[in-house]
């Protein structure tokens, strides 16, 4: 979270305690497909919001000593015009997309990104469940803005209100937007979806603001609510509401996969190869799971898991 995010987080706690009382009250009225809050869960996801500002906070300045010498080393200069803001926000926005859906397919990415998805349940307080590690997997992605001609402070401005914007869509209680908004936009229908844990769902709808991205590139995938409801979470699911534990669980499975590995083919296999790979098959990738499903007799698809 940048400088918008931190000024923000008032609203953002204001936004949580409101979405609550809404949700309580529309279970009360009959509302069943909503899960609403949990005590232990909400607290987790508020844990992992600060652990992030800190670490966020504290590498700051590296990142930022980073983008300046970029900057400095800049292909075009492209000066701060509005213009130059709007090929920003396009360039941000692809730029954020390549980074989450990296994420999601290399092994070491997930591990960073994966606690964002732990929560088995969606609401605005999971938008806070941040990574302790993603701090310092996103330059990996970013470093080609200043490079190209954009100064730092415009992309740390455009990164803020990326994250700003994709506070709102984790919520079960906006249905469905406009046709138009929804072709276009990343939506909390669409967004739902890349929560799921449902085998259909995995890896799909990867957009920060602009769902085009995802139409593009072949990993959108629409909500269905009525024949396939969404399932938060993971494939398998944490038992624990512990912060560090949901911060670098997958960290530890990871590297004691590396230690005992056979081969050096292995090794790194476990850390470059999409979450869910095996020498031998004994688990499967998103995709192997898809596959799977394809040739699966009708009505497996809500009981298939890696």
């Amino acid at each position: 979270m940048e400088d918008l995010a931190y000024l923000a987080a008032p609203l953002f706690l204001l936004s949580v305690a409101l979405e609550f009382l809404l949700v309580r009250r529309a279970q009360a009225q009959g509302r069943t497909d909503l899960r609403g809050y949990y005590g232990p869960d909400t607290r987790a996801s508020l844990a992992m919001g600060v652990g992030n500002v800190v670490i966020a906070f504290g590498v700051r300045g590296a990142t930022l000593a980073l983008y300046f010498w970029l900057y400095s080393h800049r292909v075009f200069d492209l000066g701060t015009g509005a213009l130059v803001f709007v090929a920003l926000f396009f360039a941000e926005d692809l730029t954020y997309y390549a980074w989450h859906r990296a994420s999601h397919e290399v092994r070491f990415l997930w591990a960073a990104h994966e606690n964002h998805h732990s929560s088995e349940r969606f609401n605005l307080s999971t938008a806070l469940r941040q990574s302790w590690t993603t701090p310092f997997t996103v330059p990996l992605f970013y470093w080609w803005l200043p490079l190209a001609g954009f100064h730092p402070a415009m992309i740390l401005g455009q990164i803020s209100i990326s994250l700003l914007y994709q506070f709102w869509i984790h919520t079960e209680l906006v249905g469905r937007m406009p046709r138009w908004f929804e072709a276009v936009m990343n939506t909390p229908s669409h967004h739902r979806v890349h929560h799921g844990s449902n085998v259909r769902y995995l890896d799909r709808n990867h957009a920060g603001i602009l769902i085009v991205w995802d139409r593009l590139f072949g990993t959108f995938e629409a909500e269905d609510a009525q024949r396939e409801p969404v399932r938060y979470g993971l494939t398998k699911n944490l038992t624990t509401f512990e912060p560090l534990r949901i911060a670098f669980h997958e960290w530890a499975t990871m590297l004691r996969q590396v230690r005992d590995a056979g081969s050096w083919r292995e090794r790194l296999g476990y850390v470059f190869a999409p979450p869910g790979w095996s020498p031998d098959g004994s688990s499967l990738t998103a995709d192997q799971l898809r596959a799977r499903l394809a040739q699966a007799p009708q009505g497996a698809a809500l009981t298939l898991q890696s």
